[in-house]
């Protein structure tokens, strides 16, 4: 739950979507705080990414209640209004390699999203863009083509673009999924700083629970569309609630089995209230 004497950014009351005659999500509820970096785990089909769609008003609940900022992003202007505010990451960056486009305006959108369409961008914008590339660590690549960037740096792109636009909620749909496991741990020790880079509500959805840096305190699981649990990260990561959450499909990730329900080989951040 949020903090004493705070409004949630985030609410959802009984929230169910039915997609082609399928349950997606079923009764989800949830608070999310100001400030709060909340991940979302869960199995394949979960309905984690449904869940962002809703709250990014992409994606109108069949029954229940969702605000968003203290308004409903499935209403039309407000959804478009509430985009301006809340950043997105998705799971790859989708272009065409061969577009003209620099890594340095590929960040500036984001303060076109910032600002709306059709608003003309000022110093200060571009001194903003500047700002969130050094955070994330890709100001030498201001004049590279995204077409010749790793999948690495695009991630890290897509997050400086997100910072950009100071949003007042951050949505990571994945943001390690598409990367080598050679940049991933630099991804998620990226991930880790953004509490330090923005005030926003973050939202982190994984199907690998290893991503999710420490900076995470709280967890809320899925599974087959339903709450599965919810609650501080070293009691939803223990090896026992994962082996059950990820039942049917077995463990995704980590460089060691889990036997005989014991934690003693996960990973010792994990254990970090």
């Amino acid at each position: 739950m949020c903090a004493a004497n705070t409004d949630p950014v985030i609410r959802l009351d009984g929230v169910i979507v039915v997609r082609g005659g399928k349950p997606v999500l079923r009764d989800i509820s949830l608070d999310v705080g100001a400030g709060e970096f909340v991940g979302i785990i869960g199995p394949n089909g979960a309905g984690k990414s449904t869940l962002l769609g809703v709250i990014n008003g992409l994606i109108s609940p069949t029954a229940g209640r969702v605000s968003v900022l203290g308004k409903d992003p499935a209403r039309w202007l407000h959804g478009i209004r509430l985009r301006r505010q809340i950043g997105l990451v998705a799971q790859s960056q989708r272009f065409n390699p061969l577009a003209p486009i620099l890594v340095f305006e590929s960040v500036l959108l984001g303060r076109a999203g910032r600002r709306g369409l059709g608003f003309r961008l000022h110093r200060e914008d571009r001194e903003i863009a500047r700002r969130a590339m050094a955070d994330t660590g890709i100001e030498k690549l201001a004049r590279r083509p995204l077409g010749s960037l790793s999948g690495g740096e695009l991630q890290r792109v897509a997050i400086a673009r997100a910072l950009a636009q100071e949003p007042d909620i951050l949505l990571l749909d994945e943001p390690t999924a598409s990367v080598d496991p050679a940049a991933r741990q630099d991804l998620v020790s990226l991930l880790a700083e953004l509490p330090s880079l923005t005030g926003a509500a973050i939202l982190c959805v994984t199907h690998d629970p290893w991503m999710l840096p420490a900076a995470c305190r709280r967890v809320i699981t899925l599974k087959q569309g339903r709450l599965f649990g919810a609650g501080p990260r070293s009691l939803m990561l223990s090896a026992e609630l994962l082996e059950e959450l990820y039942a049917e499909e077995g463990l995704p990730f980590g460089p060691a089995t889990v036997t005989g329900g014991s934690s003693a080989s996960w990973p010792q951040e994990w254990s970090r209230g």
